[in-house]
């Protein structure tokens, strides 16, 4: 079992979560993908101490009507959706809400696709190890879905990392992910943010920042170092 850890914040988390990550350095098949917006610069972090490749996957959580923290699920692109058991249904949420919170968190994926990687492709998923990385997780059900997602593109193999977690979320995400990273996992667990001293909201311009600095440090690399191309969704 993980051991009960504070953080500092979110890049000194990432270089810590690095070290647990130390396998995977410089192998030329993995790739690290952040869940934005707070999974960004514990992504960067551990992109930039390993020598891989940065880059995003777009996952958001749906919240309940009356009270958006609680996740009852969560969506990803390409039509993912993973739903909390008993929804809907649960605490009297109908189907008709799910629906309407569903297109509005994909409305935001289209957004959040549009700012963070503007003309830029997706990247090449199949066949590569893929490093899924979150500042911390709750509930799991973005992680979840973003095992999906990936698991959808054909990745090899999939790894879900993060500094916090709780026990029963992680034996969740063991279950479909083939390996799980976590740091901390407090059997006393309300928010990821008390697990962290410092716990700023991260902005789209510091996840636009971070975003342009791996991908210039890719792109400066040798061509012999660099990972297999990216590619545009529809293959070309």
């Amino acid at each position: 079992m993980a051991e009960v850890r504070r953080f500092k914040n979110r890049a000194q988390a990432g270089k810590l979560l690095a070290k647990a990550l130390a396998a995977y350095a410089h192998q030329p098949d993995a790739i690290v993908l952040a869940l934005p917006r707070g999974g960004v610069p514990v992504a960067f972090a551990v992109a930039m101490t390993l020598g891989l490749a940065l880059d995003i996957l777009l996952v958001r959580k749906l919240g309940l009507p009356y009270q958006p923290e609680y996740a009852i699920g969560a969506v990803g692109s390409g039509g993912v959706r993973i739903l909390q058991a008993g929804v809907p249904g649960l605490m009297g949420v109908t189907q008709e809400q799910v629906d309407a919170i569903t297109a509005r968190e994909l409305l935001e994926i289209e957004r959040r696709t549009r700012l963070y990687r503007g003309g830029r492709a997706q990247p090449e998923l199949a066949d590569r190890t893929v490093i899924i990385v979150e500042d911390g997780i709750a509930t799991g059900s973005t992680a979840l879905a973003a095992v999906e997602v990936a698991r959808g593109h054909r990745a090899r193999r999939v790894v879900v990392a993060a500094p916090v977690a709780p026990p029963d979320t992680l034996a969740a995400l063991q279950a479909v992910a083939d390996e799980v990273i976590c740091l901390a996992a407090p059997p006393l667990f309300r928010a990821v943010s008390q697990w962290y001293d410092t716990f700023d909201q991260t902005s789209d311009e510091e996840v636009q920042d971070l975003l342009a600095m791996a991908w210039r440090n890719q792109a400066d690399r040798p061509l012999h170092t660099q990972l297999k191309p990216l590619t545009r969704e529809d293959g070309t």
